[in-house]
């Protein structure tokens, strides 16, 4: 799509006219309320998003990594949410990656034109190696960035999982992927500025694939981050506080348990409920293709 005006991204807002002319407090009214369409945009694609998330499992099941690839706000919520599952499910760095056009620097300020050659974000992906059990998530607000069109053609060259995330249901009809993922959230407060309700709905969305995509990986226990890696104070606190709830231990006996269990929460709570050792707890774990519930469950 060449004349990007007719994008809803780049819309003007009727509701949003004459802004530099209200209170503070209005435009903070203002911003609000245009904030409140997010959620049921994201909700109105569930059926989508569960797609989605199964391309994903199926991907990791089969050894595959997930790589988000965007450009601007979009590549950095990308890198964000990758950046975060380390801690909080205890997966290793290589397994969620966040690509952005212009490289590590782009994540603080802004490189312009990174993002207008499509053969870029290809190569960033042949950089990475990608494989067919690999899944490629596509970000971009507009839906037509170049980088990141760019990558999710060369993902289905190699025959692996695509999903496009816009909000802008111009493009959608024009995107090859898999699945096209777009709560269409309308024109921003401040026409363009994609880091609004754009950048909300993003956000929710990735979140909404990681952390569902993670419980069905076994990285959940109820609703516990019972994979996660204790390493700073308040992961250690969460952690002992995870296995006090499972097995009714107090904090120092807890706290002992999960060093013997060199620090895994799921493999402590196998130990203590099976009345086992390390070694035995982790093989319980690895025949239940690492889900804590079925462990226990034996």
């Amino acid at each position: 799509m060449k004349d990007r005006s007719r994008l809803t991204t780049e819309k003007r807002n009727r509701k949003s006219a004459g802004i530099d002319g209200l209170t503070t407090l209005q435009i903070v009214d203002l911003i609000n309320r245009e904030d409140a369409v997010v959620a049921s945009a994201v909700r109105r694609e569930r059926n989508r998003i569960a797609t989605a998330v199964d391309i994903l499992v199926d991907g990791f099941r089969k050894g595959g990594r997930l790589f988000y690839v965007g450009a601007g706000t979009s590549g950095r919520l990308g890198v964000l949410d990758a950046s975060e599952c380390p801690p909080t499910y205890g997966t290793k760095p290589s397994l969620v990656q966040g690509i952005i056009a212009g490289g590590r620097r782009a994540l603080i300020r802004s490189v312009e034109g990174a993002e207008d050659r499509p053969e870029d974000g290809a190569a960033a992906l042949r950089k990475k190696r990608l494989r067919s059990a690999d899944t490629v998530v596509g970000i971009a607000a507009c839906g037509i960035t170049p980088f990141v069109r760019g990558a999710i053609d060369y993902a289905r060259h190699l025959g692996a999982g695509t999903i496009f995330v816009t909000c802008a249901p111009e493009a959608a009809p024009g995107i090859k992927a898999d699945v096209v993922i777009n709560p269409v959230v309308g024109p921003e407060v401040i026409t363009g500025s994609t880091r609004m309700k754009a950048g909300t709905a993003t956000k929710l969305v990735l979140n909404t694939l990681t952390t569902t995509a993670m419980i069905k990986r076994g990285k959940v226990y109820d609703n516990l981050m019972v994979d996660l890696r204790a390493t700073n104070r308040k992961l250690q606190d969460r952690a002992e506080r995870i296995v006090i709830s499972l097995t009714g231990l107090t904090r120092t006996r807890a706290r002992t348990l999960l060093a013997r269990a060199r620090g895994q929460v799921k493999t402590a709570i196998v130990m203590h409920l099976k009345n086992t050792d390390c070694q035995q707890a982790l093989r319980l774990l690895r025949e239940a293709d690492g889900s804590l519930r079925n462990a226990i469950g034996r």
